[in-house]
């Protein structure tokens, strides 16, 4: 069932529920759902607040219990590639300012600081399978965008595509302070409809009505309430299918932190590196010889022939070799199924052509061409708020503008051989030094004729004719 048939039911008295019971059941359910699980990990991850710090030294008794080991060394070394391939693929596809050829002026919306604020929105959509920005018209009546982080965000889709919203929920933490000056954090409700916005409060009793803030339009057009077309939520994909990087690399990841910390631990593991083999010797009983050897890095032997006691040392010497190699295999596991790239590996060595870059940025072009494609669906439901709000049709096309290196050396002279064959505009603009290809154009023109000069043609007969070009 839909979201607005389920409404009219509501609204008729035939759902069996109330809206407010329905909001309740569905952010339950979205908040104990896999997808927010994932949101939330992902975010964690990046953040580098991931499960190595939850790392033990664990023994087992006779009866096969786990218990902590405390007296040996518990390493947690944590080496985030899950910040290197968001900030990778962020910046590879927006770090540069995204061209706008529009046929209105709209300098006051793309400017720097929404170059900005879209990036941050790609980094979400990588982190989250999603980003958002919320479209508002600020109190002094200016064209304004919010972003939301996706794990803040349950959409209601009408469609099964995710291109067509019903309503969406808004739910975002605060700190206020409590009786006793004591600070604590509630979480805020906005509920956006296509009518306007009805404001909330989540505790564990479930939502309740802010008492402080009444349901609004989404707008005000000086006295008069207004409410857009859509409902004013713009969703940034990553994919089609909303996917996180974390599905991506996170057993990876996890098993790379892991393997760092081990062969931390038993590099500094000096005395339990060696195992000492006692003969004839009385003493305790080592109960639970598991835990024992673990914990004392010993061995209680009885001699049968009544030989004296001795000890011998049973080393054991941790190959550091082979923890290289599976370190080496996780870190380019992690670069392939995440689709980014190595800045050290050896195609970038020794003056790299361009093939071999093109080479090793091929699976970060994958994602990019995924996320560019729905970036440019997005980016037309955003110039229709902008139409609504400027009371015109304005259209706009979006470039974006690529941050892939180049060898320049071999451009230029790709530049240089193209003379005579293709036109000095194409040239120019292909060439890497160049910003501005018009503003480029007008300056050689203008040295051409400053450097250029007088120069004489005709014979002696004639006289010198001077001729200015």
């Amino acid at each position: 069932m839909r979201l607005n048939e389920l409404w009219n039911r509501i609204l008729y008295g035939h759902a069996g529920i109330t809206e407010l019971q329905f909001l309740n059941a569905e952010i339950n359910a979205w908040l104990q759902s896999k997808h927010h699980r994932d949101m939330i990990t992902a975010r964690e991850y990046y953040l580098g607040k991931q499960d190595i710090r939850n790392k033990k030294r664990l023994v087992y008794d006779e009866n096969g219990q786990p218990s902590e080991l405390n007296n040996a060394p518990n390493n947690i070394i944590l080496d985030n590639k899950v910040d290197d391939l968001v900030d990778q693929k962020a910046n590879y596809l927006l770090a540069k300012p995204i061209d706008v050829q529009c046929d209105a002026e709209l300098d006051d919306i793309f400017n720097n600081r929404f170059n900005r604020q879209l990036k941050n929105v790609g980094r979400d959509a990588i982190i989250g399978g999603v980003g958002y920005l919320i479209p508002y018209i600020d109190g002094e009546g200016n064209f304004k965008l919010k972003k939301a982080l996706p794990e803040n965000i349950l959409p209601f889709w009408a469609d099964d595509e995710h291109t067509i919203l019903d309503a969406f929920i808004y739910m975002y933490p605060i700190e206020v302070y409590g009786a006793g000056s004591i600070k604590t954090i509630i979480h805020k409700v906005e509920y956006y409809t296509r009518e306007g916005v009805q404001y909330y409060i989540w505790n564990h009793l479930g939502l309740e009505v802010d008492k402080d803030r009444e349901a609004q339009p989404h707008y005000m057009e000086g006295e008069e309430p207004r409410s857009w077309k859509h409902v004013p939520l713009i969703p940034f994909k990553r994919n089609s299918a909303e996917l996180s990087i974390i599905l991506q690399v996170k057993s990876l990841q996890d098993a790379l932190n892991t393997l760092m910390s081990n062969f931390a631990d038993n590099m500094q593991e000096d005395i339990r590196s060696t195992i000492l083999v006692i003969k004839n010797y009385a003493g305790e009983d080592l109960n639970g010889f598991r835990q024992k050897l673990a914990t004392y890095g010993a061995i209680k032997v009885e001699s049968i022939d009544g030989v004296e006691g001795d000890v011998e040392a049973l080393k054991i010497e941790v190959d550091a070799s082979n923890y290289e190699t599976i370190l080496k295999m996780l870190k380019r596991s992690i670069v392939e199924n995440g689709r980014g790239f190595d800045a050290k590996d050896e195609r970038m060595s020794n003056n790299p052509n361009q093939m071999n870059i093109q080479s090793m940025y091929s699976d970060i072009d994958l994602d990019a061409n995924d996320m560019e494609s729905e970036f440019q669906a997005s980016l037309e439901l955003l110039m229709e708020f902008i139409s609504e709000y400027k009371g015109q049709t304005i259209t706009a096309q979006f470039i974006f503008n690529r941050d892939l290196p180049i060898n320049q050396g071999e451009v230029i002279n790709n530049c240089k051989n193209s003379v005579g064959i293709i036109s000095r505009e194409t040239i120019i603009a292909n060439h890497p030094w160049t910003l501005d290809t018009e503003e480029e154009l007008k300056r050689l023109d203008e040295e051409e004729r400053t450097h250029m000069g007088d120069f004489v043609v005709g014979g002696a007969e004639d006289g010198n004719k001077v001729l200015d070009k």
